[in-house]
This record gives structure tokens, sequence and C-alpha cells, in this order.
């Protein structure tokens, strides 16, 4: 069984104003994000500001949402970290709470060889051995690349290391695995304008930033492709493309959450070193959103 088919939304963390995560307004996203059709709900992700959370704040935040969501969708907490010990507490907390999947970015900064990724990915999978993980490939970030045979090998012996995020940006790359995987590697599209190439390799949905703004459309693209509707499925992908060049514009989270607040939804600042969108950037975005059909306030 699959964690999700569809879109999961790589949820923001909202914030007050003097930084303090703000449980309130992510009640209120979560809610949204549920009434608009989307199929997962991920948690404490790179788009939710994990990087700069206390540990503390961290596991607060993925218990709060897994509470909140109550089964509804899936619940995919974010626990990964460069240091393994790190991220094997993590996840067996999140595991713990009753997260229904985990999404395990590869380490960042000490840039493991392939070897010391199997052995990193190993011992966190054994030490929640009855939770599902999706391995993160996220190179442009990390440093580090997952390998397709690396992931092949991850996934056919580590009975609970089920899919991978991919968000290499490098499609060869990523037919590559799905053609040596013989059907063991469940995928998710980690980049917006690449949604519709992956599912034609064999994808299951995306993990979006586009769903925080656009819950309801990225939810039927991927649907309407999965139901063979691949007509539909291309126009709202190609109708979307300057909205997510928009939310690229500048790193992730800083235009998801000037989005958010243009739309009304007050989910407050980033925390430092990240800063607030440049104006001319802010501007092209809201017109982005405006010409896609999104109402600001």
């Amino acid at each position: 069984m699959a964690i999700f088919k569809g879109a999961g939304v790589a949820i923001v963390t909202p914030m007050y104003e003097d930084g303090k995560v703000n449980y309130d307004k992510l009640e209120e996203l979560l809610e949204y994000q549920i009434a608009n059709s989307t199929d997962a709900i991920i948690i404490c992700g790179t788009t939710g500001e994990s990087s700069t959370m206390t540990h503390g704040e961290h596991l607060k935040t993925i218990k709060f949402a897994i509470d909140k969501v109550n089964k509804r969708v899936p619940v995919i907490a974010g626990t990964g970290s460069n240091c393994t010990e790190t991220a094997i507490m993590m996840s067996k907390e999140a595991a713990s709470y009753g997260a229904d999947a985990l999404l395990i970015v590869t380490p960042y900064y000490n840039k493991a060889t392939q070897k010391g990724l199997i052995a990193h990915y190993t011992a966190i999978a054994e030490a929640v051995p009855e939770t599902p993980i999706i391995m993160y490939n996220v190179p442009s970030r990390t440093g580090c690349n997952i390998q397709p045979a690396t992931a092949v090998a991850l996934a056919k012996n580590v009975k609970n290391i089920v899919g991978i995020k991919a968000a290499s940006g490098d499609l060869s790359q990523i037919a590559t695995m799905m053609s040596m995987a013989d059907g063991c590697i469940e995928l998710y599209s980690g980049n917006d304008d690449q949604v519709l190439p992956i599912l034609s390799l064999g994808g299951l949905g995306v993990i979006s930033v586009l769903s925080n703004v656009a819950p309801k459309e990225t939810h039927d693209m991927v649907m309407k492709f999965l139901e063979g509707d691949t007509r539909g499925a291309a126009e709202i992908q190609l109708k979307a493309i300057p909205l997510i060049h928009a939310l690229f514009s500048e790193v992730n989270p800083i235009p998801v959450k000037a989005a958010l607040n243009l739309m009304g939804k007050e989910v407050g600042p980033l925390r430092m070193p990240l800063t607030e969108m440049d104006d001319a950037n802010k501007a092209v975005l809201a017109q982005a959103m405006k010409d896609f059909g999104i109402k600001l306030a």
C-alpha cells in the first residue's frame, strides 16, 4: 500500500512576529489543506523551516500536526539530520506520536559517500521498523546525491524504506532509478515544475510547495494524470509554471510564506538567516498568483 497518492503539501510553519511557532495558525492551515483535497501533510520539512527549529519545537510541531489531522490524511514527518544519531532520536519520537511515515533528507554538509548513505538510512530505518520511510534527495541543498543503485539497494534490502522524494531535477537519473527498481520504490516528485514527467516515470504524486497556495489544483493535476486524463493534467501543470517560477524566485520558503501572507493567511515572518522577499520579486509573485486565479487579501 502506497503511503499516499496525489498531492502532499510540504506545509509552512507559521510564526508570530517574535519568531515563536503559531500553533493556532498552523491548525487553520491544516484544516484549509484538508478541506481542499490535499492527500497528505508533510510537516517540518524544508518548507517548514525545520533547520532553524530547536529539537523541542520540531517534535512539538510534528505531534501537533499528527494530533490535529487525526488520521484524516497521512502525516509524514520530516526527521532527517546530518547526524545519524539525531535523525534516529527524532524518528523514534515521531513514530511514537503516530506519524504515518517519515521523510528523511540525505545528510547535508558532511556529504556522505554512497556507502555512508546506505549505513545512515539503514540505521534510521532499523530504529523505527514499523514506520515507512521516504528518502529525500535534494542535492542542490545538501551537496549529497543518492545514486540510482543506492536508492534501489536501500528499497530492496530494508523493508520499511519504501519511497523517495526526487528533487534532483535530473529526469535521466530518476528514469534510470525507476528502470532498476522493478517496482520496489514509491516515487514522489519533489519539484512542482516536474510533476507530470515524474508521474510518467511511475510516480505516485508530489510533495509540493505549490500546494500551500493551490491545494485543490495540485491534487487535481495528479489525479487527472493517474486517472488517464493526461491532457487535463498537462493543462494544470503548464498553467501553474509561471506561479511555480515565482514561488522559487528566491530560496524556498521565502516566496511561499510571502504568497500565503498575500492571501491573508497571516503565516508571519521567516527565521534568520532567511529574510523577507524582495519587493520586485513579490510584485511578480502577486501577479502570478492573480493570473492563476488565486484571490489576494
